[in-house]
């Protein structure tokens, strides 16, 4: 019973701690994960609580189930429409990118190590592969708000890039203990990893979101529900010799592509979830390495994650999609940056561990030393990277708080909530609000007492509005209630001057007077933006046409609706 109590005690004492101690991401600019792992090394058997854990079996076990549930919040999370313009990149970066980042580290590991070929190959494929739960948790728990090609082929990278470093990890594994496949062999398992995966991935996340929409349950029931099958969906894939996380992650992205009542539930249960699952298996990573034995690999693993960080991420971004996808130097620079390692190599690195290969300890703080580096150095100056290539947009406009009614199954309405921040509407009344068409005001708080608005009544600075409407009212719900440093940001981004993506070059060209090519007289500025970018366009792209930056300021699906006018 003590044993019991004790574990309840310290489990309860260490998640709350690391809770607690998120906080110093915010106020020290730390990573959050290398905070976890820190307290879980401190509370280790070298640490200051003496905690005795060198199962590796079970932090395996550990590993498995928490990576599964962060990429199953992952792929609730991407939206299906980033696939417009990250897909195809990150796929090359998720196959070839693995591959020859795991060369390149392997060929540097053996030399800096004096290891065989194959045991350096090994330390690359261990380290080879972007972590989805680093990945995602920067991308979001930083502030930071990149373009959407860069942000989609991260994130997608991230959650696909696993199969390979696994299929490399075990075929290398496999080799150094004598159990060697044959070329044949090797095809089918590489097939079978990816083949199965889409296939049960895909097949059985359509189905989940099928049977999630169409039954009716208590809220709390439908985020067991979506957990419960998407575990259904990784095990029956492993079983059957296919990659479990990109099978899981593909039936996340299936039901959080599926419009419904049902996401309302799920999305915000998942989300902390996936916090928990960070947390316990960074405390988990961080209880299983000794501090002194890192220590004996500390500046030769350093120098293999200078070598991953400064030179082999970034030729494989270089090699396998600058050539191939249209990605400005700049884009490409961050990319290779955030090539962030985080949970996924340690628990590869358990492989050799549990498979008896030699050396294991190698392996594993080697990994180890690697994550520490990358989320130190990369994790830590991401905000600053991201500003000084210019992939970050200005932090758009958004309600204080948002949610559905539950009126309508699809496309509900939802109560926004703003704050008059904007000092132009100050002491204006309500019926000269231009308002979307179907949105209307339901409630006023004013120094906190409720007032029931009528098109008289005029807004005061600081006043709070109740708004139901739909989410396509949003965007002009978000333009009249901007504030003005909010409105100063954009206009410093976008220019102070925006254009309607359909209005004709000939038209803007003669005001302006610019030369225009005659096949470009006819055009659009959309097209002519779209065109000049090189096909896909995001917020945030820049034509320099004239001396002057015309910029992308929204997007309908492909096409360009509005673009800014920027004089520098």
């Amino acid at each position: 019973m003590d044993t019991i109590n004790t574990l309840f005690l310290l489990t309860g004492f260490l998640i709350a701690l690391s809770v607690v101690a998120s906080r110093l991401s915010s106020m020290m600019g730390l990573p959050l994960l290398l905070i976890f792992l820190g307290l879980g090394m401190l509370a280790g058997e070298e640490g200051v609580l003496g905690i005795e854990f060198d199962d590796y079996s079970l932090a395996f076990l550990i590993g498995h189930l928490a990576l599964a549930m962060i990429l199953l919040d992952g792929g609730l999370r991407t939206r299906l429409k980033t696939f417009r313009v990250g897909f195809k990149p990150a796929l090359s970066l998720a196959t070839l990118g693995v591959f020859m980042t795991s060369g390149f580290v392997g060929v540097f590991a053996m030399w800096i190590f004096e290891l065989t070929l194959v045991q350096g190959l090994l330390v690359g494929a261990i380290v080879g592969s972007t972590d989805a739960a680093a990945v995602f948790s920067m991308l979001s728990g930083r502030g930071v708000h990149l373009n959407e090609r860069v942000s989609a082929t991260l994130e997608i990278e991230s959650g696909t890039n696993d199969p390979m470093a696994i299929v490399l990890t075990v075929l290398l594994v496999e080799f150094l203990v004598g159990d060697i496949r044959g070329p044949l062999l090797t095809l089918m398992f590489l097939v079978f990893q990816f083949g199965l995966a889409l296939l049960i991935g895909l097949g059985g996340g359509w189905l989940s979101a099928k049977l999630l929409r169409w039954l009716d349950l208590a809220p709390g029931l439908y985020s067991l529900l979506a957990l419960a099958l998407g575990f259904c969906v990784f095990g029956a894939t492993s079983f059957l010799g296919g990659s479990g996380f990109l099978a899981i992650y593909l039936t996340g992205l299936m039901i959080g592509n599926q419009p419904g009542r049902h996401l309302n539930f799920i999305l915000p249960v998942h989300d902390g979830l996936a916090w928990l699952s960070q947390i316990g298996l960074f405390l988990i990573l961080g209880l299983l390495v000794s501090p002194s034995g890192l220590m004996d690999y500390a500046l030769p693993a350093s120098l293999v994650a200078l070598v991953l960080i400064f030179v082999a991420r970034p030729l494989a971004v270089l090699i396998t999609v600058k050539p191939f996808f249209r990605f400005r130097w700049r884009e490409i620079a961050f990319i290779s940056w955030v090539g962030l390692r985080g949970a996924v190599p340690i628990v590869l690195a358990i492989f050799p561990v549990i498979g008896g290969v030699e050396n294991s300890a190698l392996y594993f703080n080697v990994a180890f030393a690697v994550v520490l580096m990358s989320l130190l150095v990369q994790g830590g100056t991401l905000p600053l990277m991201a500003r000084w290539t210019r992939v970050e947009l200005p932090t758009a406009m958004a309600p204080n708080h948002r949610g559905p009614l539950g009126i309508l199954p699809e496309n509900d309405y939802e109560m926004f909530v703003y704050q008059v921040d904007n000092q132009d509407l100050d002491d204006v009344p309500i019926r000269l609000l231009r308002f979307p068409s179907g949105a209307i005001i339901s409630a006023l708080f004013r120094q906190h007492a409720m007032l029931h608005p009528k098109g008289s009544t005029r807004l005061k600075f600081g006043d709070v509005i109740c708004v139901i409407g739909r989410s396509g009212d949003l965007p002009a719900l978000n333009r009249l209630f901007s504030g003005e440093a909010k409105l100063k940001r954009e206009r410093a981004f976008f220019g102070t001057f925006t254009f309607d993506g359909d209005a004709l070059m000939r038209d803007i060209a003669s005001v302006y007077g610019l030369t225009l090519s005659p096949g470009e007289s006819e055009m659009t500025l959309g097209e002519f933006v779209s065109l000049r970018v090189g096909g896909h366009p995001v917020v945030g792209d820049d034509v320099d046409w004239h001396g002057i930056h015309w910029v992308v300021s929204e997007m309908d699906g492909n096409r360009v609706t509005r673009v800014g006018l920027r004089l520098y």
